[in-house]
Order: C-alpha cells, then structure tokens, then sequence
C-alpha cells in the first residue's frame, strides 16, 4: 500500500478468554513473523472471531499474554486498536447498505484524517490534504483489488448492489485507510466459492506482502499461512461477544 510498513510480528502464549458461561478459547500458542497471513481456522462457535478481536486489542484476554509487535496484550489494548486494522466484521464493521462506494470511501478518509493523523497533517493546505486523501483511496482499493470503474455504477453503486466478494473487497479497503500494521478479517472464507476463496487467500497473501501481517478467521486455512486452530467449546459466538464484552 504505498509502500511498506513498519514490520509486526504476532505471537501468543497460552492465550485465553473466559465469560461468565465459559471458555470463549483457551491455551492459543503460535508465533508468527512481520509480513506473515496467519489463519484462525475452527468451526463456526468455537471462538475464532473473539480470538481475532483479542489480538487486534478489541477484546481483553483472562490467561496468557500477547505481543503485536513492541506492544504486550493484554495491557496495551489501545496501542495495539490503533496499529491494527478490521474488515468484515459482524457488528463491527458493518457497512451500511443504502450508503454507496464513494461515501463510503469518503467518510472512512475523513474520519482517518481527522481522528487518524497527526496534527501536522491536519494544518496542511486544503488542496494537499485532498490529494494525500484521493491517493489514500486509490492506493487502498488497489491493494483490496477493488475497481470502481468496474462496479454497476462506479462509486455510485449501494453497498446493498454489491455482489459478496465486492462487498468482501471494500470492507477490506476501508480497513486499508488507516495504513494498519496488522488486519483483522473476519469469515474470509464464509458462502464463497472454491474459486473465489483462492481469490480471498491470493488478496490477503498480497496485503501480507507488503508488510502487513494479517489474521484472517476460516473454516479451511490454505497450507502457506500460519495456522492456528480453535477448539470447539460448545457456545455461539455471539453468546461469547455478548458475555465478555469489548474494550
């Protein structure tokens, strides 16, 4: 995206997280390098999106610690939110049907400029503070593999007009705006076809390419990622987002 970014490695120890009803998972160990795709793969229920929230510092972990990067999960919550990034997260980061691409990509752009970037950014001349933003989009839905012209009616097109892989690809876009050192994707594999799932994995691979590690949950990981399996422990998935809450 632009570039590279800051190299960010991932590892867990003994990871884990506890609600009032049980275990949402437990005892997650692996050790993944900057730049890696890293697969949460296990059965729908069996905690995966709670662990992805866990490392991208939206959830906070009752055993075992983490590191994303120079910063230790679970006391540097906020620090790791803000180096890290999400796409397609059930509600999280919904995208709203009746809005289209376009303003989509323009409230993401200035919600980045105006909470995202530094002060010195925010006092540059309008004009270049407009260009950095159309070269944010444009790098963004390059790297999601997202073609406005493409699109029914080009930025115009409602988010409910999207076919699932499109939908799939500007949530991942908008993810992309804030340049995040690690992206968070959630049922990167849900309802697709086999050939689109390998287009799912070749996006991610790219992403991960430039430097952006990412952690991606899946029903069936691809053999070149960094796989780590999630134990069934009986509940839904929303029972355990709704029992431990998230920072």
């Amino acid at each position: 995206m632009g570039g590279t970014v800051p190299a960010t490695g991932v590892t867990a120890r003994g990871l884990g997280l506890r609600g009032p009803r049980g275990w949402a998972f437990r005892e997650v160990t692996f050790e993944a390098a900057p730049g890696s795709l890293i697969a949460i793969e296990g059965p729908s229920g069996s905690g995966r999106t709670c662990l992805l929230l866990a490392l991208t510092g939206r959830m906070k972990a009752t055993e075992g610690t983490a590191e994303v990067g120079e910063w230790r999960l679970p006391k540097q919550l906020a620090a790791v939110r803000r180096v890290s990034g999400l796409a397609h997260v059930t509600g999280v980061t919904d995208l709203e049907p009746a809005l289209t691409v376009g303003e989509h990509l323009h409230e993401r752009a200035l919600l980045q400029r105006r909470f995202g970037d530094s002060l010195k950014a925010l006092l540059r001349p309008r004009a270049e503070r407009a260009a950095e933003a159309k070269l944010r989009i444009d790098t963004a839905l390059a790297a999601a593999g997202l073609d406005r012209a493409a699109l029914p009616k080009g930025s115009r097109t409602a988010v409910r007009d999207l076919e699932r892989m499109e939908a799939l690809r500007l949530s991942i876009a908008l993810a992309l705006l804030g340049r995040p050192r690690l992206l968070g994707v959630d049922d990167a594999d849900l309802k697709l076809s086999d050939a689109e799932r390998a287009e799912v994995w070749a996006l991610l691979r790219s992403v991960a390419e430039t430097g952006t590690t990412v952690v991606a949950v899946c029903s069936e990981a691809p053999e070149d990622a960094v796989v780590v399996t999630t134990a069934e422990t009986g509940k839904e998935k929303a029972d355990a987002l709704a029992e431990t809450g998230r920072p």
